[in-house]
């Protein structure tokens, strides 16, 4: 049995323990419980009303990504002529350069071409070969024994019904994601493996369900709503556990999505933006006319939201939690005062990375406006940065709020708490008599 301690020790070891957090009463367990209950089951029930079973079928136009596609490799590249393959779309005067700069010419000057035999190797047509053509000014050049993604077209002529479209990245791709599974365990340990389970999971709940369901033709913002607070249940109770400190970010993490969405439809109403700006959703539209355009792009701000939301109340709630276990006696109005220091620092970061990762995505459309030297006020009308614009500040406007709810939140119910460390703190404090005021000796 461990020896029993003073109350110095015992609140100096709580003040730098990592473990779980201490348990509260049951009157307040109930009190998160009434609160939670309701909406879990919402979000169950929503889970069952909207499931899709699946997305729906529909017949490949060819078009961008709704074409068929197969695995290829490039079994022989030669250069050859361009003129001998009519590559017809040659500059008409100038020299040639391959894009590390230097000039593709042969001997006698003439502009050379890849001619590479691409074989395919997946599909009824696998060991089938065709030829492609990659001029020398081409972006994207091919090697021997490169992998490939090629299209298929049906209807297209024989020897035209094989192009390659992309290059096959699946093994530098998993590699990463091997890389960064096994840093994440490394340094999170159980909690890394927990992290990985809840990305997983929440990544399943994404493709087997949000997507399919705006698919199958149901409100993007309620599938949205209904995926997200599921996603957050999910995440948050697996990585940081049943606990009534879990419980209170879920709560702010709530709070703040709902106020997303309001702000969101607002203001995607009020811009008039139609979510329709690319070839993307312009393809989207096209093959499924019946989906919202604009309700698409609100469930996108608020699903991308749910990430940092979830990072800023888990943050905030431990830190109130922390400074409780350091001072049981600090009262709710000390525990928040002292949080929302915290939390400053917190809303500075994470909005600064929020508007940065925004514009890393939008970098060549700023790039496209400053070629064209347009103004900062033509810039930010068009529909195109209008959506980033919105998609930032709304979610930006979440995350800043969800720092006070979410540190109010937690201070009260973390003062509200006369069990563990708050009530030895209550019990060994000198009690107030008549009306003089209870003073705390310093040490």
């Amino acid at each position: 049995m461990v020896p029993e301690q003073s109350g110095h020790q015992h609140t100096h070891s709580h003040a730098h323990a990592h473990g779980p957090a201490a348990p509260v009463s049951k009157h307040l367990r109930k009190v998160i419980a009434a609160v939670l209950i309701p909406f879990a089951a919402a979000v169950v029930v929503g889970l069952a009303l909207l499931w899709p079973g699946g997305a729906p079928a529909h017949e490949r136009t060819g078009v961008g990504f709704d074409r068929q596609t197969q695995q290829g490799k490039v079994v022989n590249v030669d250069q050859v002529d361009c003129k001998d393959v009519n590559a017809a779309q040659l500059p008409a005067g100038g020299e040639t350069t391959s894009p590390a700069g230097d000039p593709v010419t042969g001997d006698s000057g003439a502009r050379l071409c890849g001619k590479a035999t691409i074989e395919v190797t997946s599909g009824k047509d696998r060991g089938r070969t065709f030829i492609e053509v990659v001029q020398p000014d081409a972006p994207r050049q091919l090697r021997e024994g490169q992998g490939v993604v090629v299209s298929y077209a049906p209807a297209a002529p024989h020897d035209l019904q094989y192009s390659v479209t992309d290059i096959n990245r699946k093994f530098p791709m998993a590699l990463l994601a091997g890389i960064f599974a096994v840093v994440v365990v490394v340094v999170g340990r159980l909690r890394g493996v927990m992290a990985l389970v809840a990305l997983a999971l929440s990544f399943a709940v994404l493709t087997l369900f949000i997507l399919p369901a705006i698919l199958q033709g149901s409100n993007p913002l309620l599938v949205a709503v209904v995926g997200a607070g599921a996603i957050m249940l999910i995440a948050l109770y697996i990585c940081h556990g049943l606990t009534a400190r879990t419980s209170v970010a879920v709560i702010g993490t709530l709070i703040s999505l709902l106020l997303i969405g309001l702000l969101g439809s607002l203001f995607i109403g009020w811009a008039s933006l139609t979510g329709n700006t690319d070839d993307s959703t312009g393809l989207i539209h096209g093959l499924y006319p019946h989906i919202d355009m604009s309700g698409l792009l609100l469930a996108g701000v608020i699903i991308g939201s749910l990430g940092v939301l979830d990072d800023v109340t888990v943050t905030q709630t431990s830190a109130v939690w922390e400074l409780h276990q350091a001072d049981p006696t600090m009262h709710a109005k000390q525990l928040y005062r002292a949080g929302i220091r915290i939390g400053r620092d917190h809303i500075a970061s994470v909005v600064n990375t929020l508007v940065l990762a925004y514009a890393g995505a939008a970098l060549p459309l700023l790039l496209l406006f400053s070629i064209a030297q347009s103004s900062v006020g033509t810039v930010t009308n068009s529909e195109l940065v209008a959506e980033e614009i919105v998609r930032t500040l709304v979610g930006s406007i979440g995350l800043v709020a969800s720092v006070p709810v979410t540190t109010a939140l937690a201070a009260l119910v973390v003062s509200a708490d006369r069990t563990g460390l708050g009530a030895e703190a209550l019990a060994s404090a000198p009690v107030r008599t008549g009306r003089g005021r209870r003073r705390r000796t310093r040490s």
